[in-house]
């Protein structure tokens, strides 16, 4: 069958190339990259920056206005808690009761579909008893998003034409723009489940009722309420008919003035109307923001809205779509002009847009595929030293990348970081097919028998390797079984990544197999130019291309001069110069390839020279490429030598095994049964100097879920004392806001106390979250670009004022980067100053200035990273301890108790530990005498709608102004009922028209109670939050402060309480889990790559050797990990780049992304082993040896053959990782980790092709000494 597919597309080469156009197209449409294409439309993959890792999970959300959280929790959220709880699916309820409003988290297991889960909780609401909820209370399920989904904040502002700040607007005037006008037309964009509203002030027409003319007057307040709601009242009269004309009769009674309220009649007393402006005064405020949120952006109130993309859609097509929308709708917004003439428009300024952060991770990704495919080409071209081979292999790349993105469209795989790097990381394993490929059909073409049609040849050679390329790519695939397995969080995070990297592998066998048979006939039976034309044509390259690099693209133009200069010299001097053309060739390639390399690349940055950059790429690839030069010329001897020394050879994979058991268990693991046996001796080896240096030299590596993404901003969350007030809040949030904005690195600081009017924020008043937006370390583009800046002789730069910039005496904040001139020959610009020289740098100097009294410390947090954490935890903390128990104070006191003990822990940053203050924000409890009332004739109905009304105040009706809607409320004027002495002292009318105080009719006391109530199905909970010291691991912290909790417990120093427990929460949870999963499935998958490589060679003794590699690589991946975390390591400078710095090297712990890296390295590991024993197999199969000298002789012949594609193999794997290792980018903290374990892996693996034939030697001669015929049994 695919003998057939080979030799139908290598014989209709017009369908291979019109296939070939057809995924080239495809490709190009669907590429998720920021292409723009005039020729083709655009219909491209979905792009995040990366994937929503966050539970399946509804929210309800039920407002209850002016309620305590007590009432809020016990009266909805418990009731609806334990009504969800039987829902289909349902893993856990998580809630929150706040003042005014309950929000209840519904988390369905993972295989549940996200809208088949709100049809089941819309069913389950509709279908409440009555009474389980007080009346005219609704719950309303929240938007179809996630809290992932916020993808663009803005503001709106007073600016000038030339885009100046110039306020001249009130907060409520912006409100109403917001909430009438812009929220209503962002909603309207596609894929926008929710626009919600933040900041300012709600306009709202407020009856201030004066108690003491109310008794004057005879009125009770339920008499003024009736009245405003009688005065604001529209009504229908059907239609009359005049003159065969029908019209429309409506009644018009809304209020549209303050003075409407004002005549609105309460009473008539002896024929004189009583009204409202007889009884209190009319005028418009701001609602009560203890229910809603405060905005503020660098000290000063501001207005907002935050857009929300919907579940599953692409949230950079919605950003892109809401900023036309912005466009469009920006020339309507009203303006206004100020005392001064200045005219301020309304505007709408951005201050999160998430697109900054995707561009800049797919550039990262961009620019490392790119410098891949030109280091491939490089590998390519010098080892398999024949141009048009190289051209074939090198096209492979960019065409299988692009059918990639075909299947990820039609297969529903987002584009983000993750998923992209599985592209990334299977680089070197896609060249490995053409590589493979294109030298046996060259091995092919050197020995056909003459008379024999090339395509026979192409054929025959195509079909030899098919079988081992498919095998190798098929042990590649399977070796990413475990990631598909993967569940949860880690599962939606790493799963796409091993569809795009099945996608990329299948991709480039289906070009390897199909399209590069055809290509490869055509290319290989072209025949050399000659005679004048040809001369004529290289004349013609030679004037072309100055005037092409110097009018077009420079490179271009010098390379097709290079090439017509050598064409022309071997014409004239073909005796001279022939037998070196194609050295020639190949050599201008290299260098051409090489310098195009070095301005995409600048590993040394461009404060070094292009030259000098050149040099350092050049002795990198000279350093490899010779290294492996060397080995393919020693490899004869190196493996005879093996095969003569067996035994000792064999001494050194056991070594690199021993190594990597112990920097990935620790040396007290692997050794420990050791020191175990020496104790029953009575010596205890564990304290001898030795054993504590070799235990601190190979420690154990660390565990975290996941390396955290650099998104560019940090998200400061600390919070408040419960009682906090309104206006305390505003004031420290404004404070925090400025002394962020006061750091030079900060660009933008926009701080949020409460919550946003969605469903999906459910932050107290008492939370912050500044968005800190801090300024890249050099001078970007959209894409992350580094730009360059036009500099003088002396290094400084020339601003387009005239003025320079010095960067030995000056700081970056002193200037406008606007002024700086662009220049691509020029400097990097950097924004840092000299001591910052990473964001956790920048960090830092933010927790120095944010010391408030009375405001907590806050983790370090992202804003992507802190929703996705409070989507899985509740917590909004990497990792924390929730504490459950009977009740609030409880649960307050233990974990206190738990906050002090943790501080203890040397692994923990104590500054970062902090347990909830549940029991702190100040109730006034008004508790109706039953007796008093009933002397008076009242009932408990009576005396709450005063209380509710008087202090609270009563939304009474709304006012229809156009498209405008506003609140009416009535309340006691501001003096009568702002503190417990004159609420003691309000008036009650009675039945009998006598007016009560207050304080006689109830008991008014104080207690403190909770400002928030959590909950985890059904059964109270409180969170104490932690972080990690930065050289610690995540799951190490917690496995640290869980020994010592149990310590304390056991010694009887920390008590648990009857009815509490607690337990450890936060990302590394994944971690653990997947680990458990891993453990699992990954001795499956190495068991069915094991059974494919069985059936390969249908021999368990060439099977177990090939699965040596496996080993082997293993062992490598871990050695790379630990000289990774070594200090020494590395640490040199070359022109002044530390080598350390530049290949990023750091400690790396043990994460689900290194572990993916382990796993690509698994099927790439077989791959060597493969194809020597392949070769090997077939060669004892050709010719039987009948002695030991002859088995070895044919080893070293097989092992000869096949040593060069190994060795290719090796060599673009290790190489083409090279820039993934240097990359700096957005995203490179994800990529660098899967990178490691493959470039240490890969070098390792390198004894394979020693390995696999000393082990297959000493397998044939064991079995000839034995029984020489039994040999047969290795075929």
């Amino acid at each position: 069958m695919l003998n057939s597919i080979i030799k139908f597309f290598l014989e209709n080469k017009l369908v291979t190339v019109l296939v070939l156009l057809l995924i080239v197209a495809w490709g190009i449409v669907t590429a998720p990259f920021n292409w723009e294409t005039s020729f083709l439309p655009r219909d491209p993959v979905p792009v995040d920056a990366i994937p929503d890792i966050g539970e399946n999970q509804q929210i309800v959300f039920t407002e209850w206005m002016g309620r305590s959280p007590q009432d809020v929790e016990d009266q909805i959220t418990y009731p609806l808690t334990t009504a969800l709880l039987g829902l289909p699916g349902v893993k856990s309820v998580r809630s929150s009761s706040a003042f005014g409003f309950s929000s209840i988290y519904i988390i369905f297991n993972e295989d549940i579909e996200f809208y088949w889960s709100r049809s089941r909780v819309l069913e389950k609401l509709n279908s409440l008893p009555a009474g389980l909820l007080p009346p005219d209370v609704q719950p309303k399920l929240g938007p179809d998003a996630t809290a992932l989904g916020q993808v663009y904040w803005y503001t709106l502002e007073g600016r000038d034409k030339d885009g100046n700040p110039t306020g001249g607007w009130d907060l409520h005037e912006l409100r109403t723009i917001q909430d009438y006008y812009i929220r209503y037309a962002l909603t309207a964009v596609e894929g926008v489940a929710e626009v919600a509203s933040v900041g300012g002030y709600v306009k709202e027409y407020q009856v201030d009722v004066d108690p003491a003319a109310l008794k004057a007057h005879g009125v009770t307040l339920m008499d003024v309420m009736q009245a405003v709601k009688n005065s604001n009242i529209d009504v229908g009269a059907n239609t009359i008919e005049v003159n065969r004309v029908d019209y429309f009769v409506r009644g018009l009674g809304y209020v549209e003035e303050l003075a409407d309220l004002d005549k609105a009649v309460v009473k008539v007393t002896d024929n004189v109307p009583i009204r409202v402006k007889d009884v209190g005064v009319v005028n418009i405020g701001p609602q009560p923001r203890n229910m809603s949120g405060i905005l503020d952006k660098s000290g000063a109130e501001a207005v907002g809205g935050v857009v929300i993309a919907r579940y599953g859609d692409n949230p950079l097509k919605i950003i892109n779509v809401v900023k036309e929308e912005i466009n469009k709708i920006a020339d309507g917004l009203p303006s206004k002009t100020l005392a001064d003439g200045t005219v301020s428009k309304v505007t709408i300024v951005p201050f999160y847009d998430r697109t900054g952060l995707i561009y800049e991770t797919l550039g990262t990704l961009y620019e490392a595929i790119s410098l891949q495919i030109l280091i491939t080409i490089i590998v390519i071209i010098v080892m398999v030293y024949n141009l048009r081979a190289s051209i074939l292999i090198s096209a492979l790349l960019p065409l299988a990348v692009l059918m990639c993105f075909i299947f990820m469209k039609y297969f529903g795989v987002d584009a983000n970081i993750v998923a992209l790097s599985g592209i990334a990381i299977a680089i070197g394993t896609m060249v490995d097919l053409g590589i493979i490929l294109n030298e046996n059909i060259l091995r092919h073409l050197e020995v056909a028998p003459e008379g024999q049609s090339k395509l026979k040849t192409v054929y025959d050679a195509t079909i030899e390797v098919a079988s081992a390329i498919v095998t190798a790519v098929s042990t590649t695939i399977v070796s990413f079984l475990p990631v598909f397995t993967l569940q949860a969080a880690e599962g939606k995070l790493f799963g796409p990544l091993a569809y795009t990297k099945t996608f990329a592998l299948v991709s480039a066998l289906i070009f390897t197999l199909i399209i590069m048979p055809a290509f490869s006939h055509w290319i290989f039976s072209m025949k050399k130019g000659k005679g004048k034309t040809s001369l004529y044509l290289n004349y013609l390259l030679l004037i072309a291309g100055p005037v092409i690099a110097f009018t077009v693209w420079s490179w271009a133009g010098w390379v097709l001069f290079g090439f017509g200069l050598i064409n022309v010299l071997l014409h004239h001097f073909p005796e001279r110069l022939g037998k070196y053309r194609n050295l020639m060739m190949v050599g201008v390639t290299v260098v051409a390839v090489s310098w195009l390399l070095t301005t995409q690349w600048m590993p040394l940055g461009v404060s070094n020279s292009l030259l000098v950059n050149f040099l350092f790429i050049a002795v990198i690839l000279a350093f490899m490429l010779g290294g492996f030069a060397l080995f393919l010329r020693l490899y004869p001897k190196i493996l005879m030598w093996c095969l003569d020394h067996k035994g000792l050879f064999l001494i050194t994979p056991v070594v690199i095994i021993l190594i990597g058991a112990n920097v990935w268990l620790g040396f007290d693991r692997v050794f420990g049964i050791i020191p175990k046996t020496t104790e029953k001796l009575g010596w205890n080896l564990r304290e001898t100097s030795a054993w504590e240096s070799m235990t601190g030299v190979f420690p154990g590596m660390g565990e975290e879920f996941m390396p955290s993404l650099n998104e560019g901003s940090f998200l400061l969350m600390p919070t408040s004392m419960p009682h906090s007030g309104i206006e305390v809040n505003r004031e420290v949030l404004a404070k925090l806001d400025m002394m962020v904005t006061a750091i030079p690195e900060v660009e933008m600081v926009v701080g949020k106390a409460g919550r946003a009017e969605t469903a999906i924020d459910p932050a107290p008043i008492s939370m912050f979250e500044n968005t800190i937006s801090y300024k890249s370390e050099y001078v970007t583009d959209i894409n992350g670009t580094k730009q360059r800046f036009r500099v003088n002789d002396d290094g400084q730069f020339l601003l387009q004022n005239g003025d320079v910039y010095d960067p030995e005496t000056m700081s970056p904040e002193q200037i406008d980067v606007k002024q700086l001139t662009p220049d691509p020959d020029g400097e990097y610009f950097r924004q840092w100053r000299d001591h910052i020289k990473t964001p956790d740098d920048i960090w830092d100097e933010i927790v120095g200035v944010v010391n408030i009294p009375g405001v907590t410390s806050s983790p370090k947090l992202q804003p992507i990273e802190t929703r996705l954490v409070m989507l899985q935890t509740g917590m909004r903390a990497p990792m924390g301890i929730k504490v459950y128990g009977p009740d609030l104070k409880t649960i307050e006191e233990f974990g206190l108790q738990l906050e002090k003990y943790l501080k203890e822990v040397p692994s923990v940053k104590s500054e970062a530990v902090f347990a909830d203050r549940i029991v702190g924000k100040p109730y006034l409890e008004i508790d109706i005498d039953r007796n008093q009332i009933s002397r008076y004739g009242l009932n408990i109905r009576d005396v709450q709608d005063y209380v509710e009304t008087a202090i609270g105040g009563m939304k009474l009706s709304t006012t229809v102004e156009g498209r405008e809607r506003f609140p009416i409320r009535v309340r006691y004027a501001r003096e009568y009922r702002d503190d417990p002495s004159s609420i003691e002292n309000m008036q009650v009318p009675t039945p009998l028209g006598n007016y009560i105080p207050l304080g006689q009719l109830a008991k008014i006391t104080y207690r403190p109670g909770p400002e928030m109530i959590r909950g985890e199905n059904s059964f109270l909970v409180g969170y104490v939050l932690l972080d990690r010291k930065k050289e610690f691991a995540e799951v190490t912290v917690v496995e640290d402060a869980q020994r010592h909790l149990r310590s304390k417990i056991d010694s009887g120093e920390l008590v648990v309480p009857a009815g509490v427990r607690y337990e450890f929460s936060g990302s590394y949870e994944n971690q653990v889990r997947a680990e458990k999963r891993l453990a699992i499935v990954v001795p499956l998958c190495l068991m069915a790559i094991f059974l494919i490589l069985y059936f390969q060679f249908r021999a368990i003794s060439t099977t177990i050797f090939v699965f040596s590699g496996i080993a082997m690589a293993f062992s490598g991946g871990f050695m790379m990990l630990w000289l990774y975390s070594q200090g020494w390591f590395m640490d040199f400078s070359v022109f002044d780049t530390n080598m350390r710095e530049l290949f990023q090297m750091k400690t790396y712990n043990l994460s689900v992304a290194v572990w993916v890296g382990f796993i690509a390295l698994f099927g790439i590991a077989t791959d060597d082993g493969v194809l020597v024993a392949t070769y090997l197999q077939q060669s004892f199969e050709k010719k039987e040896p009948e002695s030991v000298k002859e088995v070895r002789l044919a080893v070293l012949e097989a092992g000869k053959k096949r040593v060069l594609p190994a060795m290719m193999t090796t060599a673009t794997t290790l190489l083409a990782l090279l820039p993934v290792l240097t990359s700096a980018g957005r995203g490179s903290d994800i990529m660098i980790p899967m990178a490691i374990p493959s470039f240490g892996g890969m070098i390792i693996e390198i004894i394979t092709v020693l390995l696999v034939p000393v082990l297959y030697c000493w397998w044939a001669e064991r079995r000839i000494k034995r029984n020489p015929e039994a040999l047969q049994n290795l075929k």
